[in-house]
């Protein structure tokens, strides 16, 4: 048994074809901390997140959750691992299927996972309260929404699990000054309560100065 609390990458190692993405690159986030990623366009942020985010297997090199190794990817790793790590991506529009209402948005990853009905209206509209999205808004599709709004409902889908480790790829870069404030606000105190881990990824250096506990440089991880 392991004491270890912490998001570790290991010495991941993607490649896409001929083209290597990621080398060697190892990256740890403690429970209750914040970690600023930061590198140039196309050095591979995105990538190491999808891989932290169960989403993506590396090519070489493993992910572990508090010291235990996760050697799958998606729907491979049990839902009681994959559930403890969430990912918030820059467009919600590329996010959100266009079918869906706001509240079965948000909704999606507990019928997923076979939540009783009853305890997905309640945590849905616990969330959606929690992001500001109001009642006449949740029977909207994303096309009646607003990017900040679509992005709100994206970050509640995030939280619905309770997830331990939260991963922010330029969530509010699409974002105007006071939803990116009210987002950035709402994740810090998810992580405050929550004694969650958090990478966040953003170009902006003013908030990556203001939000992360440390920041480290890509280039700088192999």
């Amino acid at each position: 048994m392991t004491s270890a609390q912490h998001l570790l990458a290991d010495e991941v190692t993607v490649g896409y074809g001929r083209q290597v993405v990621l080398d060697s690159v190892t990256l740890r986030i403690d429970r209750g901390e914040t970690v600023g990623l930061r590198g140039p366009s196309g050095s591979g942020k995105s990538t190491l997140v999808r891989v932290l985010a169960l989403l993506h297997r590396p090519d070489r090199g493993r992910v572990s959750i508090d010291g235990t190794p996760v050697d799958a990817a998606r729907y491979s790793v049990p839902v009681a691992v994959r559930t403890r790590v969430a990912a918030l991506f820059q467009s919600p529009r590329a996010a959100a299927d266009p079918r869906l209402s706001i509240t079965d948005l948000i909704a999606e990853p507990l019928r997923a996972t076979r939540t009783p009905e009853p305890v997905v209206r309640e945590r849905v509209a616990e969330l959606a309260d929690l992001v500001g999205l109001t009642p006449d808004l949740r029977g909207r599709r994303p096309h009646a929404v607003s990017d900040g709004q679509l992005q709100r409902a994206c970050l509640a889908r995030a939280l619905v699990h309770g997830p331990d480790y939260l991963l922010c790829d330029e969530a509010t870069a699409m974002l105007d000054a006071s939803t990116q404030a009210h987002v950035a606000a709402v994740i810090s105190d998810y992580q405050r309560t929550q004694r969650a881990g958090v990478l966040v990824i953003t170009h902006d250096q003013t908030l990556m100065d203001r939000w992360a506990d440390r920041i480290v440089d890509l280039s700088g991880l192999v």
